[in-house]
């Protein structure tokens, strides 16, 4: 009897080889035949589930998101069984900064992807920015849950400084990409705008 086949395992599999060769080489420089060396299948397995190389770096690009949001989750699991709204934003802060390979990797090529699709047809007509628009309401939901709690002050634009730290996270992960600083003192910057929101639990 012929063996089944998971055919969204498979998809899983050649997506994440995606990842794994955009983050060593560069999203530009990954063609299909890479990926499926990477993924150790055949070209027309590769051709056979994606088709076109667009149809490819979409699905690379909601692997790319998916297993970031299975490291948040990691991540506030480890902070306990009820976690508040600064563990929360800082789970999702810290876990964008380039700290390990796998960070690193996500940063690298979701920062590729977003340069890609202010000019790459395919992807520009993908609704690119309804990830950073969750983060940034996910956010503001959790200042917004802090302000009422009153572990922020009473006044807070919640906002305004959701957005601020979220631009505050991406471009610290940049900086620590290109080696002007390190991941302790961009998660150390992090931490102290965290300490200014949160006096009460600073």
């Amino acid at each position: 009897m012929p063996k089944r086949v998971d055919h969204e395992e498979r998809r899983i599999q050649i997506g994440e080889a995606l990842v794994r060769v955009a983050g060593r080489r560069g999203l530009h420089a990954v063609g299909m035949r890479d990926v499926a060396a990477e993924a150790g299948v055949s070209l027309r397995l590769v051709q056979y589930y994606f088709e076109t190389k667009e149809k490819l770096l979409l699905y690379g690009l909601q692997r790319l998101i998916t297993g970031l949001g299975a490291r948040i989750a990691d991540r506030l699991r480890a902070a306990g069984d009820a976690p508040g709204p600064r563990e929360m934003i800082e789970a999702v802060l810290l876990e964008s900064l380039p700290t390990d390979e796998e960070s690193r990797t996500f940063h690298l090529v979701y920062t590729a992807y977003a340069v890609l699709a202010v000019t790459d047809e395919a992807l520009a007509a993908q609704p690119f920015i309804d990830g950073p628009d969750a983060a940034e309401d996910m956010v503001a939901d959790q200042l917004e849950r802090a302000r009422e709690a009153g572990l922020t002050a009473p006044g807070l634009d919640v906002r305004t400084e959701a957005i601020s730290l979220l631009a505050l996270s991406a471009g610290l992960g940049t900086s620590v990409l290109v080696g002007q600083r390190t991941p302790e003192a961009a998660t150390a910057v992090l931490r102290h705008h965290l300490d200014r929101l949160f006096p009460a639990d600073g």
